[in-house]
């Protein structure tokens, strides 16, 4: 069997620290490789998502995402990463750089350490019946404020309101509801729709928004942050009236230990958002070479 020697950083993206937000492996120049490979080393590093880089003709890079079983069109925490792993390398610098995702081009602006993508125009799917959220999630649909609704920035999810943190905190996550709400919603077998939950309170003093996504298998059971997520959230604020600030921090994954948070920016009005920005930091944790076969 093959064997291609790539080089590789682990990035923790949306902190500043080791060991905060959501960790990510980055492999340079990888982006040749077939889906089972990619999605066998995913389920190696026991991690959420990795991004496989490479040259792109429309974009300074080409970016694929790819879960532990599929890959995906986008993802916001990888992003982050990927930026933060090209920099530390010197192999992206200046103010501004593109990447070129399955998504679309997604525009990176550079701002000292901070990393911020601009995400599409949102995308406002169907409205989603809370009972069928409020069970996949385990909890009572008094829980849920006002009605779940499919929304995507580049990666649908089905956003979801609490009342409070109390209910945040108690979801769990129902694997046979949460079938039946994907089919409900049009995802497939595999892509259930995991909803995306938040409350408008941060978890510290300076958060606006505190959210989790609790995940099916092969995936781990909850994503320390999810920056596609976010954006959407943040576009599903915006849209409803929920969110009086064009610009808000944030906040995912302090209970887990990983604590992340992101800047999220309105880009045009409410009622005409041509796409949403959300920023943060990332922090090189490993870096070292990563020997995989061309097929599995």
């Amino acid at each position: 069997m093959p064997i291609t020697t790539f080089d590789f950083d682990w990035v923790d993206a949306f902190t500043d620290r080791p060991f905060g937000g959501n960790g990510c492996a980055v492999v340079h120049g990888g982006a040749h490789l077939p889906e089972d490979v990619a999605c066998a080393y995913v389920r190696e590093t026991s991690l959420v998502e990795c991004t496989f880089t490479g040259p792109s003709e429309v974009a300074d890079f080409n970016v694929r995402y790819f879960l532990a079983s599929r890959e995906i069109p986008f993802a916001g925490h990888p992003t982050i990463a990927t930026v933060a792993a090209l920099r530390s390398r010197g192999l992206a610098t200046g103010e501004r750089l593109t990447l070129e995702t399955q998504a679309g081009i997604v525009a990176i602006d550079l701002d000292g350490d901070e990393i911020e993508m601009t995400q599409i125009a949102p995308v406002f799917g169907a409205m989603v019946d809370p009972d069928l959220v409020a069970a996949a999630v385990s909890l009572p649909v008094e829980a849920i404020v006002g009605r779940p609704q499919k929304v995507s920035t580049g990666l649908p999810f089905c956003v979801t309101v609490l009342k409070d943190r109390a209910s945040l905190e108690a979801a769990r996550l129902n694997l046979d509801a949460l079938e039946r709400l994907g089919q409900s919603i049009g995802a497939d077998g595999i892509d259930m729709m995991e909803p995306f939950l938040v409350t408008l309170d941060g978890a510290t003093t300076v958060g606006d928004t505190f959210s989790r996504l609790l995940m099916a298998p092969p995936s781990p059971s909850e994503d320390p942050f999810t920056g596609s997520a976010t954006g959407a959230m943040g576009a599903y604020l915006w849209h409803h009236g929920l969110m009086d600030k064009d610009v808000f921090v944030a906040e995912q994954g302090h209970g887990m230990g990983r604590p992340g948070q992101a800047r999220v920016t309105r880009v045009g009005s409410r009622d005409d958002m041509t796409g949403v920005k959300v920023a943060g930091r990332g922090f090189v944790l490993m870096s070292g070479q990563v020997h995989l076969p061309v097929e599995v």
